[in-house]
């Protein structure tokens, strides 16, 4: 409980970010194994979301794929990516991820985003993921064609 605490902005010091960035990685591994389930929750807190982008950065491809499936939910409409594209901290998370994540889930979360550009447009803070994702495209990024 502790834990959640301290990563979501308490008065301690947390120590992840510091783990996550210069641990060993048996050690970043078990901190976002703690992570997972709560990742998306996460990602709408302000400190919390940056040590959710620290585990993009600094975790193995198993634990950033760990990490994409959740936030890609488990339907079709994927309701935890949308939220996190919409939320002030949790768009910065899903830019990391599409910073960070490799080529074929680059792909799949570029699929899942191009479906509600239209509806992003419209908030404040999806317009800062239609700017990355129109961004990709534009520097050689995966061809995605905007409807």
């Amino acid at each position: 409980m502790a834990s959640r605490t301290l990563a979501a902005g308490g008065m301690k010091k947390d120590l992840r970010p510091h783990v996550l960035q210069h641990g060993k990685p048996h050690e970043r591994s078990a901190i976002i194994s703690k992570l997972a389930g709560q990742i998306v929750k996460m990602s709408q807190q302000k400190f919390a979301s940056n040590v959710v982008e620290k585990c993009l950065t600094f975790g193995g491809p198993e634990e950033c794929q760990l990490l994409v499936n959740e936030m890609l939910g488990s339907t079709d409409e994927n309701e935890p990516l949308q939220a996190m594209m919409k939320d002030p901290f949790g768009n910065y998370v899903v830019q990391k991820v599409l910073e960070t994540c490799d080529d074929q889930s680059r792909e799949l979360i570029l699929s899942r985003i191009k479906v509600h550009l239209n509806t992003l447009k419209r908030y404040t803070y999806g317009k800062h993921i239609v700017s990355r994702v129109e961004k990709l495209i534009t520097t050689g990024g995966e061809e995605i064609f905007i409807d």
